[in-house]
Parts: C-alpha cells; structure tokens; sequence
C-alpha cells in the first residue's frame, strides 16, 4: 500500500461541507483507507482574483491503486461535488482534490504530475500538510518543513468545532 495525501480545497455552494463531504468520501475509494486528515484552514484566494475565501484540508490515504487510478477516482469524486473544469486557472471551484505525494514516486504525465508543483509554494498546502505529517519529505528526501518559513501565511486561520469522522478516529477540528 502506498501513503498517500491528498489536498483539498473549496469556496463555493457551501465549501466547509463539500470539504467534509469529500474527507469521507475520499475513505469509500476502493482499495483505500482514509487514514488522517488534518484541521479545516480557511485561505485566501490564489490568483488575484476576486472571490471567496477557501477552506482546505489535507487527507492521508493508504492506497493499492496506481496514481493514474487513485487521479481517476478523485476527478470523479470533484465531478459528484458539481465541480466544472472549463474555468479559467484559479477559479472558484465546489471541490479541488490534488494528489499531493505518492510515497516517493515521481510521475510526470500531461494529466498527472506529483509530486505537485505548488507543494512547496503554497502554505494552504503545507501547513494541513505538515499539521498531519511533520517529516513528511519530498522524493527526493528533502523535509517539506524546510519550506514553511518561505511560504506567505497572511489571512490563514484553522477553523474550530467541526467534527469530521476517519476510519482511524473521530476527532475534533
């Protein structure tokens, strides 16, 4: 079985729902186990446009599927959430799942690539990240803690009192 972790990220139709909603989800895939997820993070946009703020997570999974499968399953997931990909790059979306790391792998395809590229840029990544997975590395074995001090963390603030149940534990946000 592979690790697996897996982002998420929503600001429209209720996005604290669709992000609960897709956190069980995300444990019905076949051949995966939702392991831990971390905090709810409301963020600001990407992009500079003008639109709702997000609220993102991080799953960790345990996968026999291949990316390109585990990628297949999650697109469906976005599609059941009402998500449409004919927006341009940083619109407001219902649900975005990314497949952040796949153990170690590296994959490099028109459709996949992974590690993500925004995982070290990003900090509605790397703090639900790094909350869940403190020495979690890179492929490349660099710690992805390494690029916390880098990343802007101005107008993120974790949500409290949601309770969202794993297979592992229900646990309070």
């Amino acid at each position: 079985m592979a690790v697996v972790y897996i982002s998420l990220g929503s600001n429209l139709d209720d996005p604290k729902q669709h992000v609960l909603s897709a956190l069980q989800q995300l444990g019905l895939i076949p051949q995966t186990k939702l392991v831990s997820h971390s905090s709810l993070y409301n963020t600001p946009p990407m992009g500079g446009k003008q639109q709702p703020n997000y609220i993102n997570a991080v799953a960790e999974l345990q996968t026999d599927l291949s990316p390109s499968e585990l990628f297949e399953e999650i697109i469906m997931l976005e599609k059941r959430h009402g998500r449409r990909r004919e927006g341009a790059r940083w619109d407001s979306r219902t649900l975005d799942l990314d497949i952040l790391l796949y153990g170690l792998e590296t994959v490099n395809l028109p459709t996949l690539i992974i590690p993500h590229p925004g995982i070290t840029t990003r900090a509605f990544v790397l703090l639900p990240l790094l909350e869940i997975a403190p020495e979690v590395c890179l492929p490349s074995m660099e710690p992805l803690v390494n690029y916390l001090a880098r990343v802007d963390k101005t107008g993120i603030f974790i949500l409290k009192g949601e309770i969202v149940a794993s297979e592992k534990e229900e646990r309070a946000i």
